[in-house]
């Protein structure tokens, strides 16, 4: 087993260097992670790096659902939705602690996009591609149920509404936890570390890359006899590196959604809408809040730091308050967002909500294997396609024989709590524990349900918190550091716990004392602590910038 503590990253960068891999990966968001994983327990010796931190592109700024391509029934996508509906299925089995079904209410009004004969028929051509499960199964609403679930819905020409299964997850803790698994099964991982460029032997075909420490500037040669690129938006620029970017490349989508607490937008009831320029739209709740998104428009500028603009906001509110017009909200009440990227794969003529989420791979004429587009539902499988290449690569070059996919029955770190079936008895389980160990029960479950089968380690950092951070937060911050590769106070805020998005309050009230134990932690130079201190503030005013416009 493989330890994955920030404080031992030199170490991995030291393996990476003194050993040959079958496979290096390059990105570290759910493709990549997922790859690793499906590689490493074939039997592959494997590296990932990620020039960032792990989740820091589409990976950790999504609509946080495993969903099964409702839309693309629309666009008559048959094998897509097929194929994600049981995929999202899987993901769920392998870690329930981080993926909830979450019930979607779809309503239908005159002359809106869906009538309830075509809502009735897609919803169950739905739930037969993509195999859902007979209890999950589609429910027509009358006009007073569906009033009844979502009592703030536009009433004007409401006709009833549909009910199907989708489920939420956290994808950067999703990713995170396929991560955590590929390193406990032998693969040497570590962030913030950039390939520079690439290694390629007499016959020009790439053998390793060089890999540059973000953090230090040290630089070491990773071998690796295949080497994939599975780095998102960043793909192309990777190929060009290799020189091997063709016609085929990709086009950015830009992504944006928006966090209200839910005593200003009170949501129970997720519901997926249409819009009047006849988008689709998602209204969440989750923990106390409700998000809402996304947009869909093309983007060409820095792929780093992703800002909400005045367009971004006033589309998102204007959808707000045509489909719950008796909401009395503002932008004032508007306590977070964010934006992200989709890479798509270029298509002429179309826009982007018209542009397929299928995901395509490409060998170069150096043997560099891209793999672009996709969803996060599809990780898995994605990963076995490539894999799956991968091996047949290696098995001409003589290499020894590697098994099959293991991934579809594989439990996630953090998901060993005896599959969905056994979740809530596990949950009650461990809660329990948490509150015989001082927190009470909201504080419990919200940590085990976070970390799921991990909860006992977390439960280690409870005791001898001899600092001013409450214990939940110190505990967390512990366990993120020392099983997470948490580097930087960002890592922590946005990808570990998700606060900056959902909880901007405990951000703003802790971020000082965060900062100081983790410059104790590593030792940071007073250089360091500023240049950490300035990179949490961009992110806390990206977030909240839909706020100020």
């Amino acid at each position: 087993m493989g330890t994955f503590s920030a404080l031992e990253r030199h170490a991995a960068f030291e393996k990476m260097e003194g050993e040959q891999f079958d496979l290096l990966v390059i990105g570290g968001g759910i493709t990549g992670a997922g790859i690793a994983l499906d590689a490493v327990t074939r039997g592959l010796k494997v590296a990932l790096v990620e020039m960032q931190d792990f989740a820091s592109g589409t990976s950790s700024r999504s609509t946080k659902l495993v969903h099964g391509g409702l839309r693309y029934l629309k666009q008559f996508e048959i094998k897509e939705v097929a194929e994600l509906g049981k995929e999202r299925a899987i993901v769920y089995e392998n870690g329930p602690h981080v993926t909830t079904p979450e019930w979607m209410l779809l309503p239908f009004h005159k002359g809106g996009t869906f009538g309830k004969l075509s809502t009735s028929f897609g919803l169950r051509v739905y739930d037969f591609l993509a195999g859902v499960k007979k209890q999950e199964r589609r429910t027509m609403l009358s006009l007073e149920d569906t009033i009844r679930k979502v009592p703030i819905v536009k009433k004007d020409g409401l006709l009833g509404g549909g009910v199907y299964v989708e489920y939420r997850t956290d994808d950067a803790r999703l990713t995170m936890e396929v991560i955590k698994t590929a390193v406990e099964n032998g693969a040497v991982i570590t962030n913030y570390a950039k390939a520079d460029q690439f290694i390629y032997n007499d016959s020009k075909q790439v053998v390793g890359a060089e890999i540059k420490d973000m953090l230090t500037d040290m630089s070491v040669s990773v071998r690796a006899t295949k080497v994939v690129n599975a780095t998102g938006p960043w793909v192309d620029d990777v190929r060009e590196v290799d020189g091997s970017k063709s016609e085929k490349h990709l086009i950015l989508s830009k992504g944006v959604h928006l966090v209200f607490d839910q005593s200003a937008f009170p949501l129970q009831q997720a519901v997926y809408f249409d819009t009047p320029d006849k988008r689709m739209v998602f209204a969440i709740p989750r923990d106390g809040k409700t998000y809402v998104g996304t947009t869909d428009t093309f983007y060409d500028a820095s792929r780093a730091t992703i800002k909400i603009t005045t367009e971004d906001r006033s589309y998102i509110m204007g959808a707000i308050r045509y489909m719950f017009p008796d909401l009395q909200i503002t932008e004032k009440d508007i306590e977070s967002g964010w934006a992200g990227i989709r890479p798509l794969i270029h298509e002429d003529g179309k826009n982007p909500s018209e542009i397929s989420r299928k995901d395509e791979i490409w060998e170069s004429h150096t043997g560099l294997i891209t793999i672009a587009g996709g969803k996060l539902t599809g990780y898995r499988k994605m990963a076995e396609t490539v894999v799956g290449m991968v091996v047949e690569k290696l098995g001409a070059t003589g290499n020894r024989q590697i098994g099959p996919c293991k991934t579809k029955h594989f439990p996630i770190s953090g998901g060993d709590v005896g599959g969905s079936a056994k979740l809530q008895q596990f949950l009650y389980a461990k809660n329990k524990q948490a509150q015989r160990l001082g927190l009470d029960e909201q504080q419990g479950l919200k940590l085990v349900k976070m970390y799921g089968s991990n909860s006992d380690a977390v439960f280690t950092y409870l005791e001898n918190n001899d600092t001013p951070l409450p214990r939940v937060l110190y505990a967390q911050m512990m366990y993120a550091i020392h099983h997470e590769m948490a580097v930087k106070p960002t890592d922590f805020f946005i990808r570990r716990t998700g606060a900056l998005l959902f909880d901007i309050a405990t951000v703003m009230e802790w971020k000082e004392q965060v900062m100081a134990e983790m410059a104790k932690i590593f030792g940071w130079s007073e250089e360091q602590q500023v240049r950490y201190a300035d990179e949490l503030q961009q992110e806390i005013e990206c977030a909240t910038t839909a706020v100020e416009l």
